[in-house]
């Protein structure tokens, strides 16, 4: 596999130029991605840690609630009292 002399004459093919051009794409594109990684994580943190606190898992008993709530019928009523609003 022969060098282009002309364009410089790096293993990757583009110019002193446009490899400036693609690092400083590049590293604009990663700090994005992991600012908005960062922020999402921090947003999941303060919704439900994963790390359990002093009583475990204990705020997982909510969910219990959602359930029962959800089998006895609280959905279907949920659903009815929107659509007596909306009518």
């Amino acid at each position: 596999m022969a060098i282009d002399e002309r364009r410089g004459g790096s293993l990757s093919g583009l110019t002193e130029q446009e490899a400036k051009e693609f690092h400083s794409i590049f590293m604009t594109s990663f700090i994005l991605f992991t600012a908005i990684a960062v922020v999402a994580h921090i947003l999941v943190w303060m919704w439900r840690p994963w790390l359990p606190g002093p009583n475990g898992y204990a705020s997982l008993d909510g969910i219990h609630d959602a359930v029962n709530y959800a089998t006895a019928g609280g959905v279907t009523d949920a659903v009815s009292f929107v659509k007596s609003l909306l009518a």
